[in-house]
């Protein structure tokens, strides 16, 4: 049996591969957290074993022990923090830690997220060979992340370091990110409550939304990747903030118009949009679900969970 080690495993995307991994890959999952932003109730009837401790320290290495591959999920998500030095410890400083890890314990595989906030504002469709534009010091963030991956990959040729560059996750087991929650997941909670969803005008602003169900296929495929490599995941076709709210609507059964109002922020993406040739190449990655058909399975979730 297969031993992986999810890092941030009670956090959104770690808990659904935590659980990915027991299921599909029939393997025994160790999960690192020092639950400062994951909650335990993402882990609920998860099997394996539980490290809590900090990504940042080393004292983790002998708990986690020898494993196949890591799963690194474990970061700052909040696109929000200014505390520059804080985010560059945690995200790239720790990521370190891993590869460290890694190494010390003869563990040849490491797939770890990247973000496409390393795209800041740029043109679409976003390709991994274009130059990094981040907006903010979270993409920034990734953006050195992508680089050390790099540099280590090619000085440890018999290791396998795979970057996913995630772009508009939304998906069971977000419901404790609090203001990081994708739109997705606020506007089905203002639909629920009878409110009209609130979208700036007039919700014509893109997204290349994916639901985190590919986003685990995306890692699991990461974990046969041939080569070392970065990755957009995300769906390649874009949708906007109406085409959300119609789909949630649909789901719930729901006839509430968008309450639109000027967007306050200097700075906003008006688009994103992932370019798929080097998942498709590189991962034989293809996304199963389209926006509508994500939200629908979402709410069908949604409306059966206790949160």
């Amino acid at each position: 049996m297969k031993k992986y080690l999810v890092t941030g495993g009670a956090g959104f995307v770690g808990s659904n591969l935590a659980f990915a991994l027991e299921t599909e890959r029939k393997a025994a999952v160790t999960v690192l957290d020092n639950f400062s932003s994951g909650n335990y109730k993402n882990l609920l009837g998860f099997k394996g074993d539980v490290v809590t401790d900090d990504i940042q320290s080393r004292d983790w290495f002998g708990k986690a022990g020898r494993v196949d591959a890591v799963l690194h999920q474990a970061a700052i998500v909040d696109t929000t923090e200014t505390n520059q030095r804080r985010m560059m410890e945690v995200n790239v400083d720790a990521f370190r830690n891993v590869l460290a890890y890694a190494l010390e314990y003869g563990v040849k595989r490491v797939v770890y997220a990247s973000s496409a906030a390393v795209y800041g504002n740029s043109k679409c469709p976003m390709h991994e060979g274009q130059e990094t534009t981040p907006e903010n010091v979270y993409g920034f963030s990734k953006a050195i992340m992508d680089n050390v991956a790099a540099e280590f990959a090619a000085a440890h040729p018999d290791m396998t370091v795979v970057g996913l560059r995630y772009f508009n996750v939304y998906g069971p087991r977000e419901y404790y990110k609090g203001k990081m929650a994708s739109m997705v997941f606020q506007l089905y909670n203002q639909l629920k409550a009878g409110k009209r969803p609130r979208i700036f005008k007039f919700g014509e602003q893109e997204r290349d939304f994916v639901y985190v169900k590919d986003i685990v296929r995306g890692n699991l495929n990461a974990l046969d990747a041939e080569k070392s490599c970065v990755c957009n995941l995300a769906t390649g076709k874009p949708g906007n903030f109406n085409e959300v709210v119609e789909a949630l609507n649909k789901g719930l059964g729901t006839s509430l118009a968008p309450d639109y109002f000027d967007n306050p922020y200097g700075f906003y993406q008006n688009k994103t949009q992932a370019d798929m040739r080097n998942a498709k190449a590189l991962l034989n990655y293809r996304p199963e679900w389209s926006l509508a058909d994500g939200i629908a399975d979402y709410v069908k979730i949604l409306e059966k969970t206790r949160i």
